[in-house]
């Protein structure tokens, strides 16, 4: 069995480096390969990419062109995978990719008709007090248990993918549709513990103040309205 691990990388060159050493370890089992999606980069990380992805083989890329969002990214290398179990981490390492190989432990205990996540710990309180809001809402708004919906690696198989994947947000909320839709599947939920550090290089896209977390908390209740709204429609 082939397992696919996508990175979306969003003007991520300085993190590149240290971030494919830690997948070299990722990909020294054969039947894993990581896919790194240049999502519409504008600094230097189409020739970062370049240089350095000839020295580890089982990692390659894939070009968006043009950045429409964080899901649309994840997506695109979830496409361009040929694994049987797919995953998605970020960047940033603020969670180490190599958790990837923990979630993967999972499927060999459990088959491949599960749905795994990572659990953080590490945070700072504010941004822990966050996640508990968000969590609570979204649990009772959609009426299905969803705790720290952002928590990475996110790791599932194909089958449950091609399920889903066309009708999928091509935002922040993709993290939320997935974990909603594995819910809906009433497939079996597993967690582990990640460790959740700081940004080796560079800020944050989305959560860097007061205002740009208000705009991903009313882009992500817009889209859970719509998201409820097609959940009623279907049942009646």
């Amino acid at each position: 069995m082939k397992f696919s691990l996508v990175i979306p990388c969003y003007n991520e060159a300085r993190n590149l480096p240290l971030l494919l050493e830690r997948c070299e370890i990722v990909v020294a089992n054969d039947l894993c390969e990581v896919i790194l999606v240049d999502n519409g980069s504008t600094d230097d990380t189409p020739a970062v990419l370049a240089a350095l992805l000839p020295q580890y083989p089982g990692c390659r890329s894939v070009r968006v062109d043009i950045n429409q969002g964080y899901g649309f990214g994840i997506l695109s290398g979830l496409r361009a995978a040929k694994g049987e179990i797919l995953g998605w981490t970020h960047a940033d390492l603020q969670t180490d990719p190599q958790d990837f190989l923990t979630g993967l432990t999972l499927f060999d205990q459990y088959g491949t008709n599960i749905f795994v996540k990572g659990q953080r710990y590490g945070r700072p309180l504010a941004d822990v007090f966050f996640t508990v809001g968000m969590s609570v809402f979204e649990t009772v708004l959609l009426t299905k248990p969803l705790w720290d919906i952002n928590a990475q690696p996110t790791l599932f198989s194909r089958q449950f993918f091609d399920n889903w994947h066309r009708r999928a947000p091509h935002d922040f909320s993709l993290d939320l549709y997935a974990y909603y839709m594995a819910r809906h599947a009433k497939l079996k939920i597993f967690r582990f513990p990640v460790k959740f550090g700081a940004r080796a290089h560079g800020v944050s896209h989305w959560n860097i103040n007061f205002a740009a977390k208000w705009k991903f908390i009313c882009r992500t209740i817009g889209f859970s309205l719509q998201l409820r709204k097609s959940i009623n429609n279907q049942k009646g």
